[in-house]
């Protein structure tokens, strides 16, 4: 076995690890996953509208 071969097969792998990666990233059963994910950094704003108010009179 030669470095052309070995090169051949590790670009097959990395195809077929791109691939499954991309089944993954767009299968319907993680579409809620995602979602949520998606909207965690705005999670804080509606959790406590008033946290914020709060942390800013501790600075004051």
């Amino acid at each position: 076995m030669d470095i052309n071969t070995l090169r051949g097969l590790a670009t097959v792998f990395a195809m077929i690890a791109f691939l499954a990666v991309c089944f993954w990233a767009y299968s319907s059963k993680r579409k809620k996953q995602f979602d949520e994910a998606a909207n965690l950094p705005f999670m804080d704003e509606f959790a406590s509208p008033n946290s914020a108010n709060q942390e800013l009179k501790h600075h004051e």
